[in-house]
């Protein structure tokens, strides 16, 4: 056992095989220029999006052994968001949170998940964008 590794047994304890750590993983505030809306216009021109991804997984495996392998990435939650709003287009929000909400399950590890996008506001004098927000559990 490395040092690290004794020093947190002292303080944590070790888990006992088979344990569950239910966690989070939570990826706030991905910023995208995209095409997404109902006109042809709205498309054209493109607008910043907001998207924020909170995937349910169990930590347990990651947290025992240390090794990314073990997890869900971020870089590649991330790099699938911003494919889906950057290189995709729909009319609608829901279509994309949808999009995202479906890649994101077929990822391993992925128990459930909550999208929210968000179309930041062209009008000047809005300051909150329109947004649409679903939540995916685990098929059963």
């Amino acid at each position: 056992m490395t040092p690290a590794r004794a020093f947190d047994a002292e303080l944590v304890g070790e888990s006992p095989p088979g344990s569950h750590m239910p966690g989070t993983l939570i990826l706030h505030g991905l910023r995208f220029f995209g095409h997404h809306g109902q006109s042809d216009a709205e498309r054209g021109l493109g607008s910043h999006f907001v998207v924020d991804l909170d995937l349910s997984t169990d930590f347990a495996r990651a947290a025992e052994s240390d090794q990314l392998a073990d997890t869900i990435s971020y870089p590649e939650v991330y790099e699938l968001a911003r494919r889906l709003t950057e290189e995709t287009e729909f009319h609608l929000l829901e279509a994309l949170a949808a999009r995202l909400a479906g890649a994101v399950m077929a990822m391993p590890g992925v128990l459930s998940v909550r999208v929210r996008v968000t179309k930041q506001p062209r009008l000047p004098l809005q300051e909150q964008g329109f947004a649409v927000e679903l939540v995916l559990p685990s098929p059963q």
